[in-house]
């Protein structure tokens, strides 16, 4: 009798801060290529945040609803500031699946320098999305496969949006519809009811 292949998880966190269309468009595409997909707004004391952690955590808990899919999650828990502590919950909670952990082509070439890098990388297979502006260099996806990740690309049309445009420029299109309620309300990034 054959065995059944361990469903596979995508560990996608993200600042969150504010989501954007390409958030949902990345947590959409991951439903297309793995069983289950997990995300949380991520605690990164490295980067300046413009709202708090329950803050993003609540705009990401409204996209992931907004989607709808049983197989997308929000797991808050899985925050951590190191991923590797992140692998190890995850590992945790999903015994009996294969983790993935997802990065965007602009932390890609970060990752070696991430705390317990190697053995974070030997825990669990490395999804690599293209964002556009940050090409994804052959020498960096080679130096992440010498320290043994199973990494891969993954080919998903992500629209360009980000973050820092949204806060910069208020870019209203870059949002997805279903968070403006919360950011109106907490007058989040500047946008109010003035200027919706």
């Amino acid at each position: 009798m054959a065995t059944k292949a361990r469903a596979e998880i995508a560990l996608l966190g993200t600042s969150a801060d504010p989501p954007t269309v390409g958030h949902q468009a990345l947590l959409e595409g991951l439903l297309t290529q793995f069983d289950r997909v997990a995300t949380w707004a991520s605690d990164n004391p490295m980067k300046h945040h413009d709202a708090d952690l329950e803050q993003r955590c609540d705009l990401l808990k409204t996209l992931v609803e907004s989607i709808a899919s049983p197989r997308l999650q929000l797991a808050q828990e899985l925050s951590s500031p190191f991923a590797v502590t992140t692998l190890e919950r995850a590992s945790e909670r999903w015994p009996d699946h294969r983790l993935c952990f997802v990065v965007g082509s602009d932390l890609a070439q970060q990752i070696p320098s991430w705390k317990e890098s190697q053995r974070m990388l030997q825990q669990c297979n490395l999804s690599i999305v293209p964002r556009e502006g940050w090409p994804l260099e052959l020498c960096t996806l080679q130096t992440l496969r010498q320290m043994g990740a199973a990494a891969r690309v993954l080919p998903l049309g992500i629209p360009a949006a980000a973050s820092s445009q949204v806060k910069q420029k208020q870019k209203r299109q870059q949002v997805p519809e279903c968070l403006w309620p919360l950011l109106l309300k907490h007058n989040l990034y500047g946008f109010n009811a003035a200027n919706s």
